[in-house]
């Protein structure tokens, strides 16, 4: 199956202070990333959309910087699941924040992905004050 590796960034009014506990706790994606977020054993995450379970493992997170999840089952083999990671970086000039979203997915169609994650941003600036 063919996957889209779409990669986008957003300017937001926080520190990465603030901005973290949106991205890497089961509470804060709840609150604009997923309808429900439940926390699982060994670093698993139940993200419901559409009244439908993903399970994805928390494969990596750093502090303050970013967090990725890699979803189970979503390759025939395990070694191509898609995933989705949150960066947050800081310019040390401007002092602004920023958060790159790696959506790696079956979903192909761009446009489609940029729709999808300007409307989860909105939501995520209105929560922070952005």
């Amino acid at each position: 199956m063919e996957k889209l590796k779409f990669i986008t960034e957003y300017e937001l009014r926080a520190s990465p202070k603030m901005l973290f506990p949106y991205i890497s706790t089961a509470s804060g994606l709840s609150q604009w990333f997923a309808s429900k977020v439940n926390t699982m054993p060994e670093q698993r995450f139940d993200f419901q959309w559409d009244n439908e379970s993903h399970i994805a493992r928390q494969v990596s997170m750093r502090q303050n910087k970013g967090v990725r999840f890699e979803f189970l089952n979503t390759d025939d083999n395990e070694s191509d699941n898609n995933y989705v990671d949150f960066r947050v970086d800081q310019s040390e000039l401007t002092q602004s924040t920023f958060l790159r979203i790696t959506d790696y997915s079956s979903t192909t169609d761009e446009e489609e992905l940029k729709d999808l994650w300007d409307g989860l941003m909105d939501k995520l600036k209105e929560i922070v004050g952005s």
